[in-house]
C-alpha cells in the first residue's frame, strides 16, 4: 500500500512537470505484473501484515485493471502515456494498477478549468502588466 502511494506521489508530481518527449505507443504496453504480485506476496509475508495479499488477488486486480486500461490509453495525450508508463515500472516493479492511477490522475488534473479572472495575490508579478 505504501508503495503505491509513493507512486500515486511521484506521478503527481512528475505531471506538473514539463512533458517527456517518448514515442507513445497506441496500445495498451505489455507489463510483467507476475513478478511483482510474486514480490508483493513475499513482502507482505516477510513483514507480518496481518492481512497479507495473496497472488491470486493481486494477478486479478492487474488484470482487472489492463482491462480498464484500453478506454483511457486511447484518450491520453502521448506525453502522458509515456509519463505513466515510466511510473508504473518504477524500480523494475510493472503494475497495470499503477499505470491506470496515474492516467486516472492525469486526467483528473486536466479536467480541472482554469479561473476565469488571472489570479495575482502577492506575487511579486502582480503590479507588472
Amino acid at each position: 500500500m505504501c508503495r503505491i502511494k509513493m507512486k500515486v506521489a511521484l506521478s503527481m508530481l512528475a505531471l506538473l512537470g514539463q512533458p517527456v518527449a517518448i514515442g507513445a505507443s497506441e496500445k495498451v504496453p505489455v507489463l510483467n505484473v507476475e513478478a511483482l504480485c510474486k514480490a508483493t506476496v513475499e513482502d507482505d509475508k516477510a513483514n507480518g501484515i496481518a492481512d497479507p495479499q495473496d497472488f491470486s488477488t493481486c494477478m486479478e486486480d492487474e488484470e482487472k485493471a489492463q482491462q480498464q486500461l484500453g478506454a483511457i490509453w486511447a484518450t491520453s495525450p502521448s506525453d502522458v502515456r509515456n509519463h505513466c508508463e515510466t511510473t508504473a515500472s518504477i524500480e523494475g516493479s510493472q503494475s497495470y494498477v499503477d499505470l491506470l492511477t496515474c492516467l486516472q490522475a492525469s486526467a483528473i488534473a486536466r479536467s480541472v478549468e482554469t479561473p476565469a479572472a488571472p489570479l495575482r495575490g502577492a506575487s511579486q508579478n502582480r503590479n507588472k502588466h
